[in-house]
């Protein structure tokens, strides 16, 4: 008897379409905190040991004893677009392997769900249409989606199974891989065709309250697996990433069912909770200094650092990671024992390698990104350690991802550290302080270019958790954003106005 033949991809991209810059094909070929660009077997093995939606289901497809046909894979750092020979070149990858791995019975793609590329406003729909081209239509193809992805129609209609990560911080990647190999496999058992019901909420939610760990995401997911069953076998909640200016930016629900009866009485359920919470998807942003001052207040008296988000600047929703505004904060305000990470920043790491250990370098460091409100920090830095940026990065979101962010240092400047790299990538792990000789845990303050992974690691070190709004690409409050394209019945943050209508007087 043959073996069961699946195909396997992925192309990831969370696109912000407001911030500095795009996403080049360099990019996904290595991509700091993600593995580099794999093609054939070499997908395979990159896919080993850590946190991914393909490394869950090759492990579950191997269980299973298919025989796989591996494509290409890649991610990239969110950024703004991805550029559109990008784009193609590595569409034209997936799909050419698709089309000379002969016979297939199935296929699985691992996406995000939230890429915007300069030509075609939703990527995911676009390339589910070029493999629909060379599979048919009979094969049955699943998806794994990032929790934050921008479903579109387009994308519900040419998947027969779209599965979202239900944590944030991610770490359940690698688990929604397997679920989409278990889902997979009921559909080579069954030969049966789910219906589907999918569902679009009309506001936008900031990333800083979509966290799974906190209300109201923490009830509305425990909901939403109660109501997985026979007939319901997958259900999910997007919330969407709120940095797309283009009309399926937002929230979503996705459900599957052996009857449309099923599937709908289980999408509407979870959208009638999302939303009765729509007031509670809203929390306190603290302004950069009133963040600073509050830490230190608590880190007075406390045992452990007290952590706070640079949320605005995060490069896991298209900041480029180099914005200064709190570092500044911390000089202004002459917070001590703190350190700050990671500012991207390669002319700065590059003469900190250059000076050595233990001596000064004046820098006009960060601050390159133009954003409105930002500027480069001048000043006079020790350089007290180097580093090649290469380390694995082991805690619960990355687990275990071999990081490269090029050459790097831990610059000091008054009573602050800074860690330098070359190359951006989500301050998510504890191991990104200390590859350059920062431990965490000794600090007062920790301030991490992060919006929520951050806390699956350092949540169990800290005394207290302050999310703060300097300058930056990812604005806390999505309705500071300059949206021109969204529905028009779609609220730019909770209880806010709809888009193209003015604020009730």
């Amino acid at each position: 008897m043959a073996r069961i033949r699946i195909g396997v991809g992925g192309f990831l991209h969370e696109t912000n379409t407001f911030a500095p810059t795009k996403a080049n094909y360099q990019d996904f070929v290595q991509a700091g905190g993600w593995p580099p660009l794999s093609t054939g077997r070499a997908l395979v093995e990159a896919m080993r040991n850590v946190n991914l939606g393909t490394s869950g289901f090759i492990e579950a497809a191997e269980a299973e004893g298919w025989e796989l046909a591996p494509t290409a894979w890649c991610g990239a750092t969110p950024s703004a677009h991805v550029r559109e020979d990008a784009y193609e070149r590595i569409a034209k990858m997936i799909v050419e392997g698709l089309a000379a791995a002969g016979p297939l019975d199935g296929l699985y793609l691992d996406l995000h769900g939230a890429m915007v590329a300069e030509h075609l406003d939703d990527g995911e729909g676009e390339l589910l249409a070029r493999v629909r081209k060379v599979v048919g239509n009979e094969i049955p193809l699943v998806v794994s989606l990032d929790l934050h992805a921008n479903v579109t129609r387009a994308m519900v209609d040419r998947a027969d199974a779209l599965i979202a990560y239900r944590t944030y911080p991610h770490v359940d990647m690698a688990d929604t891989g397997r679920a989409c190999a278990r889902h997979l496999a009921l559909l080579l058992r069954s030969r049966d065709r789910f219906a589907k019901a999918f569902r679009q909420i009309p506001f936008l939610i900031p990333l800083s309250w979509q966290c799974t760990t906190d209300e109201p995401s923490k009830s509305i997911y425990a909901k939403l697996v109660s109501l997985e069953c026979q007939d319901v076998p997958t259900l999910s909640f997007a919330p969407g990433f709120p940095a797309a200016d283009f009309s399926d930016c937002g929230p979503s629900i996705i459900a599957y069912g052996r009857t449309q009866a099923a599937a709908d009485e289980a999408a509407d359920t979870v959208a009638k909770l999302v939303l009765a919470s729509e007031t509670a998807f809203n929390g306190r942003i603290f302004g950069a200094d009133e963040g600073v001052r509050h830490a230190m207040a608590i880190a007075s008296g406390a045992q452990r650092p007290v952590v706070i988000a640079d949320t605005q600047d995060n490069p896991g929703a298209g900041g480029n990671s180099d914005t200064t505004g709190m570092l500044r904060a911390l000089l202004d305000n002459g917070a001590s024992k703190a350190a700050l990470g990671v500012i991207a920043d390669p002319e700065a790491a590059a003469a900190a390698h250059a000076s050595g250990p233990g001596q000064t370098v004046a820098l006009a460091l960060g601050g390159k990104s133009g954003i409105s409100g930002d500027a480069p920090l001048m000043g006079n830095f020790v350089v007290e350690t180097l580093s090649d940026g290469r380390f694995t990065a082991p805690g619960p979101y990355y687990r275990g991802s071999p990081m490269n962010l090029g050459p790097s240092a831990c610059l000091r400047i008054g009573g602050v550290r800074v860690v330098v790299a070359s190359r951006k990538a989500q301050l998510a792990d504890q191991a990104m302080f200390r590859f350059v000789g920062i431990e965490p845990s000794d600090q007062r303050i920790l301030v991490l270019k992060s919006s929520v992974h951050f806390r699956a690691d350092f949540e169990p070190i800290a005394e207290a958790i302050i999310i703060c709004a300097a300058p930056g690409a990812m604005p806390a409050d999505p309705a500071a954003l300059p949206w021109t394209r969204l529905r028009a019945d779609m609220r730019i943050k909770p209880n806010g106005p709809a888009f193209g209508r003015p604020p009730r007087r």
